[in-house]
């Protein structure tokens, strides 16, 4: 038998057959995400995922806001473990991902960063949005079309309808919405993401950030920001969540404006753990989180796409 089937054929086989990858049983056939800011089609979900996700999240969310400032709301998991392992993999081999370089001023000092994961990102901030057919950008309000001028140096692309049915399926279970979506992808223990929070003024004020884990279990860090002025409330804790696959985290209210986090690097024989997938949906206000978004999760550099057979992300050649 032909290494590659249809998806038809993939479904149609006895239950005691051999699962396939997930990456293996897509085809021409398969109906897929075009725009022309793609640089391919991205293909949408396999009907095992895309008739599962009215059924997520697996488990309700648990709250943590048991300190200062903190409101988390903790899925254990969103996503049930046996869809999260081909949702890995189906995202992991159709996606498009970015190694972005940029380069920045501490002390007058220019260094230039190569961010330590890949990455990609679609959607457009809420004072525009997409015509129906996705070919033009429109003014939210007046529904004209905007100048070309506005998103000269990059151009937003829609979300592919593999990420967005999760986005309307992630709104539903939080009541939040959502127009970007952000996808990270650490291929080994060494890929990491320091401290930091998602608290930028194109955010708005106690902006709500959905995000799922896929893959490799992997610690998710959270600390207080150091308390400036007045008296100090309650000591806050640092916070370890050992986010496992199909796992997602609701951080919303006050949580990105007074906390950090991060996913740290593994070392020794847990740096060889096997891939993970970050997916986190946010909703940008204004054009300049557009140009953010892009700028450090696009750029300008090649794109690389997963390699099934080599088993690893390799520059992509059209």
């Amino acid at each position: 038998m032909s290494k590659k089937r249809t998806i038809d054929s993939f479904f149609a086989s006895n239950s005691n057959t051999k699962k396939q990858k997930t990456e293996d049983v897509i085809d021409e056939k398969t109906p897929s995400s075009t725009h022309a800011t793609y640089p391919f089609p991205i293909p949408e979900l396999p009907p095992s995922l895309s008739q599962e996700l009215s059924s997520w999240p697996a488990v309700p969310g648990r709250v943590i806001n048991d300190q200062p400032d903190l409101d988390l709301l903790y899925f254990e998991p969103f996503i049930p473990s046996y869809a999260a392992k081909d949702l890995f993999r189906f995202l992991r081999s159709q996606l498009p991902f970015y190694r972005v370089e940029y380069k920045i001023k501490r002390g007058g000092t220019e260094s230039q960063i190569r961010t330590p994961r890949y990455t990609t990102v679609f959607g457009l901030d809420a004072t525009s949005l997409f015509s129906p057919s996705g070919a033009t950008i429109l003014d939210a309000k007046t529904n004209n079309p905007v100048p070309a001028s506005a998103y000269a140096r990059y151009q937003p692309r829609p979300l592919p309808k593999c990420l967005d049915d999760l986005r309307l399926s992630t709104e539903a279970a939080t009541g939040c919405r959502f127009n970007f979506c952000l996808v990270n992808y650490y291929s080994s223990g060494a890929d990491s993401i320091s401290f930091h929070s998602d608290d930028e003024r194109f955010l708005g004020p106690e902006p709500a950030i959905a995000s799922f884990s896929l893959g490799a279990k992997r610690d998710f860090y959270m600390k207080h920001k150091p308390f400036v002025g007045g008296p100090d409330p309650p000591e806050a804790k640092q916070l370890k969540l050992p986010l496992a696959s199909g796992d997602m985290v609701l951080m919303r209210g006050r949580t990105q404006a007074n906390w950090l986090h991060s996913i740290p690097k593994r070392t020794g024989r847990n740096e060889r753990d096997g891939g993970r997938i970050n997916i986190t949906f946010r909703r940008a206000m204004v054009k300049g989180g557009t140009d953010n978004y892009y700028n450090y999760n696009v750029g300008n550099g090649p794109v690389y796409k997963w390699d099934s057979d080599a088993e690893e992300m390799r520059v992509w050649k059209p």
